[in-house]
């Protein structure tokens, strides 16, 4: 059976065609965030078929195929590659209605030029012909982004690490900007029994003595500073809620001296210190011009037996129901207050927070820069046509859908970027429903630049990448 990808997938009328191809089709994609392997891109990986390139690591995956019932071993056990194909292969025709069934026939399409319909009977010949190109040059980790009109890449990195694959990619002077993003966790989880253990590491990759909230503030200043000369434009926290516990120097400095002496701190002990750290951190991107990222509300690793056997990022995280609105507005205005909020992009993964995303917003808006901050794309679960829908509608209605930059993977595989041509798609759909039923203007030409805006042009005038 032949796709059913056809030129006006997701576009019902012809209005949205025409904004579709004429302003957002072949405009370049900057993806400011993401969890690729800057590794794969810094050696210029080659791989050695279709499951290693596209399942390994593929929470999304994996959980329709648990669903359906099929054993560990064919997701992330021992059984061979090809194994492992045939069983999501065999998952495929039971994911109607699953994002997975649009993106993987997509991604399957735009790399491989694959139209046929993936199940149990096409299994062999699409693993097949996919493996055939992934041997040649041509599908090496560079050439792949290269094949999507990647202009910009942001991977998620640990304070602690050398970006030695940045700087190689940067000597490389390859055409795509990869740069690396600050993710704290590390520093931020002090309730963690290795607490004691990565700032041991983080004493190593600063040189400075830690020993105190003071000193540690320090040595994290000084690997803002490292990143920065790197290109890091952005940093990034997942978290449950925004830390907004009211905290002075003292008491931290006292935390931080009792966890270390490897003493157990109570839960109001834990809350001061990352309220505290994520302040501090707070005005630090500000002065470097960097953008915050804030991912909250997730439940994450709730099935502790594949955590255990498996590790984090197992494919076992939902959404959750933490109380987000107050803590997120003292913890911005605590930064504005000093007039050092940097440029912020909030994330929720519960769609009940759609409309208070947008709305909290809009409380912190300046005259420079346009759309200071953002209500971030729709996240994780939320990650697919209703939800990307409802997350530009909550935008549209709270504030300026025109403002918005846009769309990005978030993913840990290269054949993702499809899902920026997904998000397009839908984005012109919404402009041609509203037109259709003269909610709007028939404005081509205005409109189509906003499109062109949300897909391209405002993040790349956004985000402050190194020229």
């Amino acid at each position: 059976m032949d796709s059913f990808i056809k030129d006006n997938f997701l576009l019902d009328t012809e209005f949205a065609e025409n904004l579709y191809v004429k302003y957002a089709k072949n405009l370049p994609i900057i993806d400011f965030h993401c969890h690729l392997s800057v590794k794969d891109i810094g050696e210029d990986k080659r791989f050695k078929n279709l499951t290693e390139v596209w399942l390994q690591g593929d929470h999304y995956k994996w959980r329709a195929m648990r669903a359906l019932g099929i054993p560990e071993e064919f997701i992330t056990g021992n059984r061979s590659d090809e194994e492992k194909f045939l069983k999501y292969a065999e998952t495929i025709p039971y994911t109607l209605r699953n994002p997975l069934y649009h993106w993987s026939h997509l991604e399957l399409k735009r790399y491989f030029g694959v139209t046929e319909i993936l199940n149990e009977k096409s299994a062999r010949r699409i693993y097949s012909k996919c493996n055939d190109l992934l041997a040649t040059p041509a599908y090496s980790a560079r050439n792949l982004l290269k094949k999507m009109k990647v202009e910009v890449v942001c991977t998620t990195d640990d304070p602690i690490d050398d970006l030695r694959y940045h700087k190689q990619i940067a000597q490389d002077k390859f055409e795509i900007q990869v740069l690396p993003t600050f993710r704290p966790d590390g520093l931020l989880n002090i309730e963690k029994e290795d607490f004691p253990d990565y700032i041991i590491k983080m004493k190593e990759a600063s040189g400075l003595e830690i020993h105190d909230f003071t000193s540690l503030l320090k040595a994290t200043r000084n690997r803002i500073d490292y990143f920065h000369e790197a290109g890091c434009r952005l940093s990034d926290h997942g978290l449950d809620f925004a830390c907004s516990e009211n905290f002075t120097t003292e008491e931290l400095d006292k935390i931080v001296s009792k966890k270390l002496d490897g003493k157990i701190l109570d839960k109001v002990e834990v809350s001061k210190y990352k309220s505290g750290l994520m302040h501090y951190m707070g005005t630090y991107y500000a002065e470097k011009a960097w953008v915050m990222q804030l991912h909250l509300g997730p439940v994450r690793n709730a099935n502790s037996r594949l955590k255990n056997e498996l590790g984090a990022d197992a494919g076992v995280d939902s959404i959750g129901d933490f109380n987000q609105a107050v803590p997120l507005a003292k913890y911005l205005d605590g930064l504005e207050k000093e007039n050092l909020l940097p440029k912020t992009i909030l994330y929720n993964v519960n769609p009940a927070d759609n409309e208070v995303m947008a709305s909290m917003a809009g409380n912190f808006m300046s005259d420079t820069p346009k759309g200071k901050i953002q209500h971030g794309s729709a996240w994780w679960f939320l990650d697919q046509k209703d939800g990307i829908e409802k997350q530009l509608n909550a935008i549209s209605n709270m504030g300026l859908l025109s403002c918005f930059v846009g769309m990005l993977t978030d993913s840990r595989s290269l054949l993702s970027y499809p899902r920026h041509e997904y998000f397009r798609r839908i984005l012109c759909n919404l402009f041609g429903q509203d037109v259709a039923q003269n909610q709007l203007p028939r404005d081509e030409e205005w409109i189509g630049k906003i499109v062109s805006d949300i897909c391209y042009y405002n993040a790349r005038d956004y985000f402050n990448f190194p020229k």
